[in-house]
């Protein structure tokens, strides 16, 4: 599972300002990516249905043990509440003690740009 590629729950309205997170995950060992690799199709079904979703992506290098990912949202709060529920509050408990490094970065874009070229998200997490 290289790369999932750009989905969009609720299309945003034009020239609409969003906001965009993404996120750089690095696991500890290879058996830290490989558990990441197997909870991932659980928090992709609640992106495709998480209110205030207007887009995400995710890239996986596993044997770098290193993971992407890059979402769009209507609001700070609607990533808020997708991150506090659903399968993924207790998938990124699950696997903080397998995180070695986590970066992440936030910034408003237009809905226009979506989606944002992962050239800028490796520029805004390195």
């Amino acid at each position: 599972m290289p790369t999932l590629p750009w989905t969009v729950p609720n299309r945003p309205p034009r020239a609409t300002e969003v906001h965009v997170f993404a996120s750089r995950f690095e696991t500890r060992t290879l058996w830290g990516a490989l558990k990441f690799l197997a909870r991932t199709p659980g928090v992709w079904r609640q992106v495709g249905s998480a209110p205030g979703a207007y887009g995400a992506s995710l890239r996986a290098e596993p044997f770098k043990r290193t993971f992407w990912t890059l979402s769009a949202w209507e609001s700070p709060e609607a990533l808020k509440a997708f991150a506090r529920s659903g399968t993924h509050a207790p998938t990124s408990r699950g696997l903080s003690a397998q995180m070695r490094d986590s970066k992440f970065a936030s910034w408003p874009a237009s809905s226009d740009e979506l989606p944002v070229s992962w050239a800028e998200v490796r520029r805004r997490l390195t």
